[in-house]
């Protein structure tokens, strides 16, 4: 995993950003809401959704009827936006590609936005373009 900012450093919205996440997966929602204002939006683009308030969020979570695994696979960003790339999984089923990017007001998240996708195979005609796997750029 990498985790860097601007400034090559770990910064402490980094440190927050992957508490969050590995709360999450531990499954103590409480903990893994603290980056969050109380006022905080979270929203998914895919499906249209929109979430205004910590606590709304945090028990649509707890109410979540599948189990979600995640993996963190690199944080960036700087200031006051971040972006992690993760890999989610519903259920024990097939690995995701996931995109979290937060945006932060002071030391807490204030705007959430998730998008979450199938992956798919990369098409054959492109191949003698691409890098070789495992270069991170």
């Amino acid at each position: 995993m990498v985790a860097t900012g601007n400034d090559g450093r770990l910064s402490h919205r980094v440190r927050a950003v992957l508490r969050h996440y590995i709360d999450h997966s531990g499954a103590d929602e409480d903990a893994a809401h603290e980056i969050y204002h109380d006022d905080a939006v979270l929203e998914f683009p895919q499906s249209g959704e929109r979430f205004e308030g910590v606590a709304n969020f945090r028990e649509w979570r707890r109410a979540y009827p599948a189990d979600v695994d995640l993996e963190v696979v690199r944080v960036r960003g700087g200031g006051d936006a971040w972006v992690a790339e993760l890999r989610i999984r519903y259920d024990g089923g097939e690995w995701r590609p996931a995109v979290d990017i937060l945006e932060f007001r002071g030391d807490r998240v204030a705007r959430e936005t998730i998008y979450v996708t199938e992956p798919f195979p990369a098409p054959e005609w492109r191949s003698r373009w691409r890098a070789a796997p495992g270069r991170d750029g």
